[in-house]
């Protein structure tokens, strides 16, 4: 079975799905960002660990879609924290609205989740629903930490790693967990695919920080650099403040860092040249490397056919070489 037929599938799952009817301008903004497209990677790897234990893979379409319906929530949630303007390059939903609504859609889009979460069989609801709870727990445990590193200026590398675990990789290691509680795989497989999961989702997560970087304005769709200007804690910047330690990049990096008033594109160019000086984006791109192929390590050592397999190596293959 292809990716494309998988996606094809959540594409009309999505299409078809009603979240409500009235008042409009609760359930409006829910239509809206669900048909901002994005990359539908969550349900996929749902329907696709489901599919490597039967073939009635379907049966996952209704809950993997409640996972999608939980991580567009967030993100709307997400937005109004961080005032963004944009969402998938269209306004974000409080801009379009305003942020009183985006609340209360967020809200709504969060008690939706749940009730696509129900569509699994009765001997699983209550164990999908406590890992679900646990995971969506999680979830704001790690935007939490990210809130906080901003005003900390001794965030560790570990630490880091520990926060895009929470905020980004859980929910992608639960996406493969449901698929294999919903095809009944037993609890060693169902481990093995969350553990797949999250160690991929750190991957992940890694690389946005490089795109951010160094990926291409034209392909990435949205600012490069944008996290340099901030003076965002990702692992790029933590590694160089480690590095840069007693040496002449230190002075020039905190000087940026401390910066109050800078045209953006210069502070852009003279962050990247110190990371390029200090070597960072291959040590980046082998901090990356290594937990994606951890993530393919554990999915190895899933009993099942390759050929079943297949589909999420070449996602995960795809996630690897990704420019956007």
């Amino acid at each position: 079975m292809s990716l494309e037929v998988f996606l094809k599938a959540i594409q009309t799952e999505v299409a078809q799905t009603q979240y409500g009817e009235s008042p409009v301008e609760l359930y409006e903004p829910i239509e809206y960002l669900m048909s901002l497209g994005g990359k539908k990677m969550r349900p996929l790897l749902t329907v696709m660990a489901t599919n490597i234990f039967t073939d009635d893979w379907q049966k996952a379409l209704k809950p993997a879609l409640g996972v999608e319906v939980f991580h567009n929530f967030t993100l709307m949630h997400d937005d109004i924290m961080d005032a963004a303007p944009l969402r998938r390059g269209q306004p974000t939903v409080h801009e379009k609205w305003n942020p009183n609504v985006a609340i209360l859609s967020g809200d709504v889009m969060l008690v939706c989740a749940y009730e696509l979460m129900t569509a699994v069989d009765d001997k699983i609801f209550k164990h999908v629903i406590k890992r679900f709870n646990r995971t969506a727990a999680e979830v704001c445990e790690g935007q939490q930490w990210d809130m906080n590193f901003a005003t900390r200026n001794d965030v560790t590398e570990e630490e880091y790693i520990n926060m895009i675990r929470l905020k980004t990789s859980v929910l992608l290691g639960f996406s493969l967990e449901l698929g294999g509680l919903i095809a009944e795989a037993g609890e060693e497989a169902t481990q093995l695919l969350y553990d797949f999961g999250t160690n991929i989702g750190i991957g992940f997560q890694l690389k946005d920080d490089i795109l951010d970087v160094y990926g291409d304005p034209e392909k990435f769709g949205k600012q490069v650099g944008g996290d340099i200007i901030e003076n965002k804690k990702t692992w790029l910047l933590l590694k160089a403040l480690e590095l840069s330690k007693g040496k002449a990049e230190e002075a020039e990096l905190q000087k940026w860092i401390d910066a109050k008033e800078f045209d953006k594109e210069v502070k852009v160019k003279a962050v990247t040249e110190i990371y390029n000086s200090l070597g960072i984006r291959a040590l980046a791109e082998a901090q990356m490397n290594k937990y994606f192929n951890t993530g393919l390590a554990d999915l190895e050592k899933l009993n099942a056919p390759i050929e079943r397999k297949t589909p999420l190596i070449q996602l995960t293959k795809q996630l690897i070489e990704r420019e956007s």
